[in-house]
C-alpha cells in the first residue's frame, strides 16, 4: 500500500483534489463597497489554486452577522456577483473553492449593525475586550439575547447564504461554528445560559448548529458541506466551556449523523498551553467522525504527514503560510524556502501584503 502524505490525491464527493493541502479560511478585511468582493480578491484566491481545496474567508450571511469593517458578505446581489468573480478566477486556474458562511453574534458593535441595533447572542453576556469599528476600537456592547421565535430566522439566514453561494459558483460551503462567533456561542456554557430548548444540556446547546447544518445540507447535499469547530479555544473572543471534551463529543456525534462532507477541526497548537483533560485534537475526534477530517493549527510538513499517515486526519489546512506563500504546495514539496508573513498587512489595505508576495522562480 502506498504511504499517504500531503501530496496524495483525495476524493471529496465528486471533487478530485490533487493533494491534501487545504487553504484555511482567513479574514483579510479587503472587501469592496457594500462588503462585496472585487477583482483584487479574485486575484488573491486565484494565486493560491495549488491547494487541493480553498476555503474562503468567513462571509456574513446577513447584515446582522457583520462583526468587522471590510469583511465580505453573501446576502446581496452585489456580493453574489463579487464572489462570482472569485469562483470564476479560481476555476479558470483549475482550483476548487468552498465559501465559509458566518454570523458573528455578540462579537460586533451597534455601529456595525443595521439601525444601530445591539448585536445578538444566545444570552446577554458582554464579551471582554474591544470591537473593531469604522471609528477605531470601542468596548463591546452588551448583546441582546435572541428570542426563541427568532432562531428559525437565524437558520434561514444560513440557508439563504448557502443558496447564494451556489449562485456565486462555489463548489461547496463550510459553516463557521468556531472561534467564539454566534454558533460557537450557542455551543458553550460560558456564553449560553438559556433555559429554552437551545440551552442547558450539551445536546440542547448543539441544537441550533444541527438545524443550521440540516438547512445548509438541504441546499447543497451533505457531501458538499463542511463545518468548522474549535473545541480548544485559546484566548480568543472571550469564550470557554466548563467541559469541552463532553460538549464537543456530543456536538461531533450529532453532526456526524448528518452525513456531511467534512469536519474542519482547529486543534491545540504545539505552542499552546496544555489544558487539563484530554487533548482535543484530530486523534480524539477521529473515532466519532466517519467522513473527511481536516486538521488545522501550526502544521509543518513532517507533522502533517504524520497525521495523514496515522489516519487521524485526511487533509491538513494551512493559514499564515498561505498568506505569505501563494505557491505553498510547491514550496512544501521542495522543503522551502518560505516567505515571511508581514503581520502589519494581515487586515485591511490593498495589494501590499495580499497579492504581491513572490512566487518561486520557474
Amino acid at each position: 500500500m502506498n504511504r499517504i502524505d500531503l501530496f496524495s490525491p483525495f476524493r471529496l464527493d465528486l471533487l478530485d483534489l490533487p493533494n491534501r493541502i487545504v487553504m484555511a479560511p482567513m479574514t483579510r478585511n479587503r472587501a469592496g463597497s457594500g462588503n462585496a468582493p472585487t477583482v483584487l480578491n479574485a486575484t488573491y484566491y486565484a494565486q493560491r489554486t495549488g491547494a487541493g481545496l480553498i476555503v474562503t474567508e468567513a462571509s456574513q450571511v446577513s447584515p446582522q452577522g457583520v462583526g468587522y469593517p471590510g469583511t465580505p458578505g453573501i446576502h446581496s446581489a452585489e456580493q453574489i456577483a463579487g464572489w462570482k468573480l472569485v469562483s470564476q478566477a479560481v476555476h479558470a486556474a483549475r482550483g476548487r473553492i468552498f465559501l465559509q458562511l458566518w454570523h458573528v453574534g455578540r462579537i460586533s458593535h451597534p455601529s456595525l449593525q443595521p439601525n444601530g441595533d445591539l448585536p445578538v447572542a444566545p444570552s446577554p453576556i458582554t464579551p471582554a475586550g474591544q470591537a473593531w469599528t469604522l471609528d477605531g476600537m470601542k468596548p463591546y456592547a452588551a448583546p441582546r439575547a435572541l428570542e426563541t421565535e427568532e432562531i428559525p430566522g437565524i437558520v434561514e439566514q444560513f440557508r439563504q447564504g448557502a443558496a447564494n453561494a451556489k449562485k456565486a459558483g462555489f463548489d461547496g460551503v463550510e459553516v463557521h461554528a468556531a472561534h467564539g462567533y454566534l454558533l460557537d456561542q450557542f455551543l458553550r456554557d460560558s456564553t449560553n445560559r438559556r433555559t429554552d430548548r437551545y440551552g442547558g444540556s450539551a445536546a440542547n446547546r448543539a441544537r441550533l448548529l444541527v438545524e443550521v447544518m440540516e438547512a445548509v445540507a438541504g441546499e447543497w447535499g451533505g457531501a458538499r458541506v463542511g463545518v468548522h469547530l474549535s473545541p480548544t479555544n485559546v484566548a480568543f473572543n472571550d469564550i470557554s466551556d466548563s467541559d469541552p471534551s463532553h460538549t464537543f463529543s456530543v456536538v461531533v456525534r450529532a453532526l456526524d449523523r448528518l452525513g456531511l462532507g467534512y469536519l474542519h477541526l482547529v486543534e491545540p497548537g504545539p505552542a499552546d498551553p496544555v489544558a487539563p483533560g484530554p487533548r482535543l485534537d484530530a486523534a480524539f475526534f477521529r473515532p466519532l467522525w466517519r467522513t473527511a477530517l481536516i486538521a488545522n493549527k501550526s502544521y509543518d510538513l513532517p507533522r502533517a504527514n504524520k497525521a495523514l499517515a496515522d489516519g487521524s486526519a485526511d487533509l491538513i489546512s494551512f493559514g499564515t503560510l498561505f498568506i505569505a506563500n501563494p505557491d505553498l504546495p510547491e514550496r512544501l514539496r521542495r522543503g522551502g524556502p518560505f516567505n515571511t508573513a508581514d503581520r502589519k498587512t494581515f487586515y485591511g489595505g490593498g495589494a501590499s501584503g495580499y497579492t504581491n508576495y513572490p512566487r518561486l522562480e520557474s
